[in-house]
This record gives C-alpha cells, structure tokens and sequence, in this order.
C-alpha cells in the first residue's frame, strides 16, 4: 500500500512556521484527529527575522479560520489596523510628490472605467482620491470600523501592522494550548535520508529522533532542508530589484496619544526607500538601500535623519539592526518531500509587504491539497512550484513597477532602474498594452493574484502614467464613471463623519475588546 501522510514536521518557528502550522491544524482538525500529527522544530538558539510588520487583507481571512480571536491578536500582537500605502517621493521627489495605494478597489471596478473621467480632470485630483474613499481616512487618520462592528468585519477594507515576534509568541501559544501541534526546543544535528532521497527523520540535541512524512523548512535565510540538504538553487534578482539591505530601528512615540498612522509610509531616498509602520507603543522604521549605491554609514545617517525629522525633539530610537537581503527565490519550492515557506523559499525588499502573504498562500496551498499519499506529492509538488513561481516573478514585476516610472534624476540609483535591461519582459509588454487600456483582471493568470489589476491601477497612475485616448469602449461610460466619482465623495464624507481615529479604535479594543460573531 502507498505510505501515508501522517506527520508533518515543520522546522523552525517564526512567522512562517507558525502560521504554517496553524493553518493546517486548524484546517485538518488537528486537535482531534487520530490520523495527522504536527510537529514544529525551533531551535532555543536562533533568533527569528522578526521585521516583517506588514499584511494584506488576506491575514484577516487566516486568523479568522484558524479560530484566533482578533481582540486577542491585536491586543497581545501589539497590532493596529492598515489600509493604505502611501508612496512619498517615489515619482519627482517633489514636496507635493505623494500618493495612495488603498485596499478598496476603485468604484466600479469591472464594471466602469474610471481612467477617462480621471484623465479628464488633466491633474487636478489624484487617482486615488477620484476612485476610493480610502485615501481620505488614511489622511484623516481614520481606523477602518467603528467600535461595535464585529471581530474581522469593516467599513472599509483592512489589514495590519503588527510586532512580528511578537506575532510568532502569540501564534505559538495559540497553536500548541488550542490546536494541538507539538513544539519542540531542540537544535537539528542532522537531516538523515530515505532509501529514496526522501527526508526520513531529523536528529535533534534534546528530543533525539524526529520522524516525518513531510517536512516544512522555515529556517529562514539558512534554508537548512530545501537549500542546505538539498543544495535547490536560487535565482537572484538583484539585476532586477537593487535593494540588498535594510537597516531598522523602533522608534517611541512623543505622547502616549500620538495618531497612529493608519498607512504604511515608504518614502523614497537617494539609494532605495524608508518604511515607517505604526503600532500602538511604537513606530517601526528603516531603510532598505542597494549597497552598490551607498555605504552602510551613509544609510544609517540617512535613517537617523528621517527619525529627527519625524519623530520629534528628544525621542530616541532604539540601536539599529542591519539586515541583508539576497533578493530572489529558489528554483523549486517543494522538492521530494520537502517544501520550503517564508524567507527560506525567497526574499526580497519588504516593499507592498508581500512576506506575510505569501506566507499565507503557501500555508493554504499546502493544506488544501495535501497529498494523503507519498505516491501523490510529487503532483502536488509540480503544481506547487508552478503556481509559486508565478507568484514570485509577478511580484518582482510589480514591485519593479514602482521604479521603473520614477522620473527622479537625483542618483544613479533611480536612474539605473529604468534602464530597459533591468525591467522584466512581461512588464515592459504590459505597460505597452497599458497605453491605450487600463489594467484589467484579463492580464493575469491566477485566481489568487497576490497584486490584482486593481493595485497596477493605482499604482501606474498614482505615479504619473497617462494612457493615450482611444476610441471609446464598452466600460468608458461618461455619466456611469460620473456617478462612480460622486460615490466616492459621499462615502468619503459618511465614513470621515461616523469612524474613529485609529488610536480610539485600537483603546477600545485594549479596554472593550471588539464583538465575537
């Protein structure tokens, strides 16, 4: 009989291994399956990543299935609610030079094309502001639900900001009390190998043998199954996306009732780009750079600069810790019986906060198919790799987008990154076609297109791209695309009127928590 597939060992913790551990669980029913076992291997000694503070709404989706309560989360995660990017000197560097990348869609999306009308207005009001409400509250400081709307549910679409170590504690406690995976401390030793190349167990310092069917690797930049026993190769993408370090620090509010900003800011500098991510207690900050256009020092200045400027008179921010990046991703995912999620399948510039999705997607897939015989992996394991090779190269793609329609002139940096050599084919075709059209679902491929046509939308135009006019088409509708734009007007100014700021939601969830459906 074909062996199966009965215990799942996950090795290292995180983000990734956490998340990925409970979302099977919890879709599998781990707690009270006699069939499945899950056990997740983190060694005492290593140290996770833990910069990762960006979602997309998709984490709202994750938690919700896998049980957790999202007062819980938000309080114990140190989290607060997302609904934006906002781009700041990404296309000039101008002092005006800013714009939105909201969760909502544009008003109509599908149905009615909004770029005419938009492009009608020749500069007067962004795209943004003309085909989603969201921009506003971003401005205004707005949270994304008022304080009796249930846990997971919103007025306006949201993800979160949130402490990524904290976040693996909190997803630690919730898997092993409710879930039901085993944990263990212990240091892998040795990966031993099946007669057929399969990984058959892994030799720990304090829990001995650890036997397995299929065996996650989340050990982050060492890749210690995929990349360390099976030497998968990675491709680099650093002709394509510069940015190979980041250096971070937190920084401490002026007050305890400072606005909590309810956007991630990245805003653009002479060798790459700086996030700022607020939390409740804190702000997030750095500085991802290429270092073949700046020095360490030089960067660290740049970010001590930034701090000065936006935090305050006398706030400090804590030491800063660098981080490489070897932007890219393995050339399989999943070989034999081994799968690779998180940093150890790929990493790159933390820009759109794509990580943590991924993550996500990875879990799900996993879990969703399975394979409940050996003799079934390796055709999960193909479709596994197609589609998360796909995900990869759409996010370079996309992410390259936001470079490649920069006209600043201030640095080699941004003008390297036009060059036609370092854009990838399928984006330049695209933004040929985008010319004379919007961006539309009929350009991608997948169901789950972690950057849908919407987010091209907002992006291509929120950094200048004028499509030339042609002849009108079905969605151009004058009077449908009218009626769209003074939507977004009246849902602005009823949202403004009826949400809270982000920091009244987040105390409120602190003091009341948020109702449980």
């Amino acid at each position: 009989m074909a062996r199966q597939i009965r215990n799942i060992v996950i090795v290292g913790g995180g983000s990734a291994g956490w998340l990925t551990a409970g979302v099977l669980a919890s879709e599998h029913r781990l707690a009270s399956s006699r069939e499945l076992s899950i056990t997740l291997v983190e060694s005492p000694d290593v140290r996770t990543l833990g910069v990762g503070e960006g979602t997309w709404p998709s984490m709202r989706d994750t938690l919700r299935r896998m049980g957790v309560s999202e007062t819980a989360f938000v309080t114990e995660c140190d989290a607060s609610f997302k609904q934006a990017s906002r781009f700041v000197g990404w296309v000039t560097g101008a002092p005006d030079d800013a714009y939105y990348h909201p969760f909502s869609l544009p008003q109509g999306f599908g149905e009615v094309n909004l770029v005419p009308a938009w492009a009608a207005l020749d500069g007067e009001r962004r795209f943004a502001d003309v085909a989603s409400f969201q921009p506003q509250l971003c401005e205004r400081g707005r949270a994304p639900k008022q304080v009796t709307t249930p846990e997971f549910a919103a007025v306006a679409n949201y993800a979160y900001h949130l402490d990524a170590v904290k976040f693996g504690q909190f997803l630690q406690q919730f898997c092993t009390r409710q879930l039901g995976v085993r944990h263990v401390l212990a240091h892998v030793n040795e990966i031993r190998s099946a007669e057929n190349g399969d990984i058959a167990a892994l030799m720990t310092d304090r829990a001995g043998l650890i036997e397995g069917d299929l065996f996650v690797d989340c050990t982050g930049f060492a890749s210690m199954l995929l990349h360390g026993h099976y030497e998968v190769p990675y491709i680099s993408t650093r002709d394509t996306l510069f940015c190979d370090t980041a250096v971070a620090v937190q920084v401490p509010y002026v007050a305890d009732d400072s606005p909590i900003a309810s956007h991630t800011i990245s805003t653009a500098q002479e060798a790459g780009w700086i996030w700022d991510i607020g939390l409740p207690t804190r702000r997030g900050v750095g500085y991802v750079y290429s270092s073949a256009h700046t020095t360490d020092e030089a960067a660290e200045a740049i970010l001590e600069r930034y701090v000065r400027q936006t935090a305050g008179a006398g706030v400090a921010a804590s030491m800063a810790r660098r981080i490489p990046i070897n932007p890219g991703y393995r050339e399989v995912f999943w070989h034999r019986n081994c799968v690779a999620v998180g940093v150890s399948a790929g990493f790159i510039e933390p820009l759109e906060a794509s990580a943590l999705a991924l993550i996500e997607l990875s879990a799900r897939m996993i879990s969703d198919e399975l394979p409940a015989t050996r003799n079934l992996m390796d055709v999960v394991a193909q479709r596994f790799n197609r589609r998360f090779r796909h995900r990869w190269e759409r996010i370079v793609d996309f992410l390259k987008l936001h470079y490649v329609l920069s006209r600043r002139e201030d640095s080699d940096f941004w003008i390297e990154n036009r060059s036609p050599g370092t854009v990838p084919a399928r984006l330049r075709e695209l933004l040929e076609l985008w010319r004379f059209r919007p961006p539309s679902n009929r350009d991608f491929y997948e169901i789950e297109e972690i950057f849908p046509a919407a987010s091209y939308q907002f992006v291509l135009y929120g950094m200048g791209f004028r499509p030339e006019v042609g002849e009108p088409k079905r969605l151009d509708d004058p009077q449908a695309a009218a009626r769209c734009i003074q939507a977004v007007g009246e849902l602005t100014q009823k949202y403004l009127a009826g949400l809270p700021s982000n920091r009244d939601l987040l105390e409120h969830v602190r003091v009341h928590g948020l109702r449980r459906v």
